[in-house]
């Protein structure tokens, strides 16, 4: 009984304690330092070798200007526990109060202190780091160098010298670090990716890739050959980044991983030529035939891409001519999977598309591998207005893999199906909650779909201009372009200066587009950009006619200006990195 009741004392006493710290510490942030201070000092009577508390109490007493008291508890803990960090918080009390000799002469001392221990460089660098004395910091790590070469500063004095400004210091001390310590190179270059997301006037991009250059160059070494082509790959330069990863691959044969992963980025940014190149290097240099499979894959999908109708039998017979050769198994599936999607989407044979999907199914295949077979099974459903059970395969995949992002896709999927159906209500929940998704991706779908629903059913109780709408989608989804199109028109004419113009007026921009229409395109992104100004799609109107310009029309100084307005007046689009990227290559930024 004793035992327990000394046991709930001291639960007690914790939980005061704790209590005490986080309210100074409330009062800390919201700027009460009068009544943080009283705390503070008497949590340092129950812990006095607590550095923290004791931090936050000098921090309280300079806030309240009393720098004598701080002076005064400085001098005695220095006395007490011979804590040499410190004389960087007693100079610093006296920079508050400019005086700036008696700071100096602290500065000093503490620089002192490493000249007689080198190891003394953690505490005082540290320490001056966290006062922002960054001409402090890096002449404290150089003496604890001076002092013992045995200890290695790289990477802190890179780091602090970039923060003074001198950038191409800062390059070339990473670069060296991240030579002599290979197994922080993904440290150094993240580093470097902030520098280079933060450059404006690409001069650190520039320099950076100079010094890249220069020591692939001069030591032939293959890790400069290994970075280069990080750098380029971070510069979406992706030709550029293959021709590094062709000189790599000449000396280490065996490993086409990086290539392969080059290839898919390629893709994935619409560098169809890139892409083709590097496939074709990959075929030509390997005989395992997952990588084959994955090469032939990302070759056909691009053909089905740009593909005509009159261009669909000699795609069919390629397709049929892969599974022949590598055969169906779980090692084929992508391929099958497309030869799936290939025959709905653009033969319309349904029929076919399920039959080689349920074989699939039949497959010994794991959990991921099933929710790929069943997500094409379901949009093949889908397209083929079989709406409930297209929304059942969704639901299996979202109960199978609830926490992942497939299982998130699926959910998004099925709510679509049901806006798709005009089952409004409930798919507005689902996307209420898939708003908040971590994949930025279907974030920012779902967020769009709650919004046309939600703004168009307060406005229309009826729902009569989102019904044609989310028919006419309906209608895109099933890659019936002429129709959609007729539909949006339709729409557009009807609801003239209501609500759902814009988003309107962007799905006929989008589909006028894909129609290689690029006059009539611009022309209905022009007046998103006029008429709606202040709404939610002017930036996406922006970007796309931009890039029209930029892709079809090759007019430079038109797609530039349209970039910049992206860059300029709106920084929180999805679409800011890649204008800025764009903008900067049509500037010639990235020439040397």
């Amino acid at each position: 009984m004793k035992n327990l009741l000394l046991y709930i004392v001291l639960l007690s006493s914790m939980f005061v304690f704790s209590q005490n710290e986080q309210l100074a510490q409330n009062y800390f942030d919201r700027g009460e330092f009068d009544k943080a201070i009283v705390i503070y000092e008497g949590l340092l009577k129950t812990q006095p070798n607590n550095y923290l508390y004791f931090q936050k109490q000098i921090a309280c007493y300079q806030q309240l200007k009393d720098y004598p008291k701080a002076e005064e508890l400085i001098k005695f803990r220095i006395d007490k526990f011979r804590q040499t960090s410190l004389y960087v918080e007693l100079g610093y009390n006296y920079q508050l109060q400019k005086d700036t000799d008696k700071a100096n002469k602290n500065y000093q001392k503490a620089l002192d202190v490493i000249k007689e221990n080198p190891n003394n460089v953690y505490g005082i660098a540290s320490a001056f780091e966290q006062k922002v004395l960054l001409e402090q910091a890096l002449k404290a790590y150089e003496l604890g160098v001076a002092g013992n070469p045995n200890l290695n500063f790289d990477y802190q004095i890179a780091l602090l010298q970039g923060q003074l400004g001198n950038l191409e210091l800062m390059i070339e001390k990473l670069l060296d670090y991240s030579y002599r310590n290979q197994p922080n190179q993904a440290l150094v270059q993240n580093q470097l990716a902030r520098f280079m997301m933060e450059d404006t006037q690409e001069t650190f991009n520039g320099n950076l890739r100079k010094a890249l250059l220069i020591r692939t160059q001069k030591t032939q070494d293959i890790f400069w050959n290994q970075f280069l082509s990080w750098f380029f790959v971070q510069q979406k330069e992706y030709g550029k980044a293959f021709i590094q990863e062709k000189a790599i691959f000449k000396r280490n044969p065996e490993n086409l991983f990086n290539i392969i992963s080059l290839a898919r980025l390629a893709v994935q940014e619409g560098e169809n030529d890139t892409a083709k190149e590097i496939l074709d290097f990959i075929l030509l240099n390997t005989q395992d035939m997952e990588l084959q499979m994955e090469a032939h894959y990302q070759l056909v999908s691009m053909d089905i891409d740009k593909a005509t109708v009159k261009d669909y039998p000699v795609i069919q017979e390629k397709l049929s001519g892969l599974l022949k050769q590598y055969g169906v198994s779980p090692y084929s599936l992508h391929l099958q999977i497309l030869k799936a999607h290939f025959d709905a989407f653009n033969l319309k044979q349904f029929e076919a598309a399920k039959t080689t999907l349920t074989q699939s199914l039949d497959l010994p295949l794991n959990n991921y591998q099933k929710a790929e077979v069943k997500m094409e099974l379901a949009d093949v459903l889908l397209l083929d207005e079989k709406f409930n059970q297209a929304i059942i395969y969704y639901a299996q995949i979202e109960d199978d893999l609830k926490n992942d992002e497939i299982g998130h896709e699926a959910s998004f999927k099925m709510a679509k199906a049901s806006y798709f159906k005009g089952d409004f209500d409930w798919a507005q929940q689902q996307f209420k909650v898939l708003k908040a998704s971590s994949s930025q991706l279907i974030a920012n779908d779902a967020l769009e779909l709650f919004l046309l629903i939600s703004d168009h059913t307060v406005q229309d109780s009826t729902q009569v201009a989102l019904k044609k709408f989310a028919k006419a989608d309906f209608l895109l989804y099933q890659n019936k372009t002429n129709e959609a199109l007729s539909g949006f028109q339709s729409l557009l004419s009807e609801q003239k200066g209501k609500s759902i113009e814009d988003e309107t007026l962007l799905k006929i921009g989008q589909i006028l587009e894909q129609k290689k229409d690029y006059t009539g395109a611009l022309k209905t992104y022009q007046e998103i950009i006029e008429k709606h100004a202040e709404g939610v799609y002017v930036d996406e109107a922006l970007f796309f006619s931009a890039e029209i310009y930029r892709k079809y029309l090759l007019d430079v100084e038109k797609a530039k200006a349209l970039y910049e307005k992206v860059i300029f007046s709106h920084q929180d689009s999805i679409y800011y990195v890649d204008a800025r990227n764009n903008y900067r290559k049509l500037r010639g930024d990235n020439n040397l």
